[in-house]
């Protein structure tokens, strides 16, 4: 049996993956490669899970410039130079985005 998720919780693991990415990156680039990519992948599939019929008017606006910036995020190639950056990006957006699961 298929439990509803809602989109409360659908918003809150979208952002629990960029907290995650977000924290590795920063932390442990190198030795967390692999599992900062499957994540990546896992929240991209959630993304494309959450129909923006299911946002309300005040999420929807902050989710599709979510889905824009984390394009970029995605293919950005991470090196010592913009790592930190990066990760402050999916850090903020993570943010960003537990906060208005609230609103969802």
């Amino acid at each position: 049996m298929k439990k509803n998720i809602s989109t409360k919780d659908k918003i809150l693991d979208i952002s629990l993956n960029l907290a995650r990415v977000g924290n590795w990156t920063a932390d442990a680039y190198d030795q967390k490669k692999q599992l900062i990519a499957r994540f990546m992948v896992q929240t991209q599939d959630y993304i494309n899970n959450l129909s923006d019929k299911e946002l309300n008017s005040l999420t929807r606006p902050v989710f599709k410039r979510f889905k824009k910036e984390f394009q970029d995020l995605r293919t950005e190639k991470i090196e010592d130079e913009n790592k930190y950056s990066w990760a402050e990006r999916a850090l903020t957006w993570a943010n960003i985005l537990q906060h208005r699961s609230g609103r969802a």
